[in-house]
């Protein structure tokens, strides 16, 4: 663990070329620290939460004109007293105030040394304190908007209402204990019962929103997959609206998976189009389907697509059945559906039943595309099918809202808490672990220095995600992977 009693300094901003740099001290003699070299005001004698106008000077050497905001503690981010120097973005000056703040008593801070003193003096808690680097680190509307929501403490008032609820029967538990020879129970087992039941069941909604809140916070894995020439360059093109990848109608264009980032109502997706699913005609096409088959398995989402002018129903049921894997959920999409019904598209053998055929012997209309007049395919022993054109880009717009709402499945709201960093994940699943044997041990009438030893167990984990329980290498661990300055 570091030194917390002395004065700190980074750079709080990004290293380049910018109109404005701002550097940090905080720590007990920052204001002193800066006082000393600062030109101007005696920002030992100003109030909190001002910002004065002067200059940096090494003696009589001038390093440059700045602001400097003063936060006296327990004012602060850190609760220290703070000074934050607005200066030019220029390496050479950037480094020569550093510098010379270190000459004058203080040190370097290391990567979230800030934000780990935020903690130390009780400003944030722990599970706060891991937001800041996911809202720093945010890249979508809704990651965002996650990371300030458990920043903003909801996480944590949800975790601390239930360790209060353990804590209340743990110390009636405990005082049993003292009681022991008189055969007492302080603790009602049912009232016990049902409370461990409430709180399983809201750290199971926890652990069960892990998935959306990883797919907010890191992206959601999508693979468009299917033959050559179903038009899968085509549809991711359509999907980005840009021309990213190289459309052609020989089959095998593809050799190698492009990924591109779609943007959908605040979610990224990591769109992977990939080598058409075929017997490979060369070494080089046989690695692209490998790889194919890889980032299927590695997804969370798969969009196949097939030709829906051009397949028969036994190749497109035996492709669904070869992609579905265990944990990716599969969406099915019909392309070329401008095709459909015309001569063109009559194509396959008579002796193997088309999809063309299929759609048209029920008289469908190619234009009107929308989900009240398409068959129910499943009664052909086929899933829900999504219709598009990605030539002509119609329907697009609908495939990403399904897209969408694969990942999200109705779970977002403004005041859902999501559950995003996987140590919080692992601290919850060992808590419900612990609550288990708790249900056990009431259920099999075990005595209460068991049940105490699990109660505590349960209010272990759950203090290790707020930072009630914590050791050094747990936080070096956190803080480590902060930028330096926050």
């Amino acid at each position: 663990m570091t030194d917390n009693t002395d004065t700190i300094v980074a750079l709080a901003t990004p290293n380049g070329v910018g109109a404005i740099a701002v550097i940090r001290l905080s720590g007990a003699n920052a204001i002193n620290i800066a006082n000393s070299v600062f030109k101007g005001k005696d920002l030992s004698k100003q109030a909190s939460h001002t910002i004065h106008f002067g200059s940096i000077a090494d003696g009589d050497l001038t390093l440059d004109e700045v602001l400097v905001s003063v936060f006296v503690g327990p004012r602060s981010y850190t609760r220290e007293n703070v000074v934050e120097i607005s200066c030019h973005a220029s390496g050479y000056i950037i480094e020569s105030i550093i510098k010379l703040f270190i000459k004058k008593g203080a040190r370097s801070a290391k990567p979230g040394e800030f934000t780990l003193r935020a903690f130390l003096n009780g400003q944030l808690d722990l599970s706060q304190a891991e937001a800041v680097a996911d809202l720093i680190a945010s890249n979508s509307k809704a990651s965002q908007q996650v990371a300030l929501q458990q920043l903003r403490g909801g996480f944590s008032t949800q975790l601390q209402a239930l360790r209060e609820q353990l804590v209340n029967f743990a110390s009636l538990i405990e005082l049993e204990l003292d009681f022991a020879e008189e055969d007492v129970e302080f603790a009602n087992r049912a009232q016990l019962k049902q409370l461990i039941h409430e709180i399983a069941k809201i750290v199971g909604r926890l652990i069960q929103s892990f998935e959306l809140g990883n797919a907010i916070k890191n992206g959601v894995n999508t693979v468009i997959a299917g033959r050559p020439n179903a038009g899968k360059s085509t549809l991711l093109n359509a999907l980005l609206n840009e021309e990213r990848a190289i459309v052609s109608h020989i089959p095998g264009t593809t050799r190698d998976t492009i990924e591109e980032v779609l943007n959908i109502q605040g979610i990224n997706f990591r769109l992977i189009d990939t080598a058409g699913i075929r017997e490979a005609t060369d070494a080089i096409e046989q690695i692209g389907v490998q790889r194919t088959m890889e980032k299927i398995s590695q997804s969370a989402l798969l969009v196949y697509v097939f030709d829906a002018a051009e397949i028969t129903i036994e190749d497109l049921n035996n492709d669904i059945a070869s992609l579905q894997k265990p944990g990716v959920t599969m969406l099915v999409v019909a392309n070329k559906a401008d095709l459909l019904n015309k001569p063109e598209s009559q194509k396959v053998g008579k002796s193997e039943r088309s999809f063309a055929d299929l759609f048209a012997n029920y008289g469908f209309d190619e234009h009107d595309l929308s989900t009240s007049a398409i068959p129910d395919f499943r009664t052909f022993g086929l899933p829900d099918i999504i219709f598009i054109s990605a030539k002509e880009k119609s329907h697009i717009d609908e495939l990403k809202h399904k897209i969408y709402s694969s990942a999200v499945k109705d779970q977002l709201s403004g005041d859902e808490t999501l559950v995003t960093n996987i140590r919080h994940l692992e601290a919850l699943q060992k808590t419900e672990e612990a609550l288990v044997r708790v249900l056990g041990g009431i259920d099999g009438s075990i005595t209460s220095d068991f049940l105490s030893m699990d109660i505590k167990q349960g209010l272990h984990y759950l203090g290790e995600i707020t930072g009630v329980v914590t050791t050094d290498d747990l936080l070096e661990n956190i803080f480590s992977k902060f930028c330096i300055g926050k």
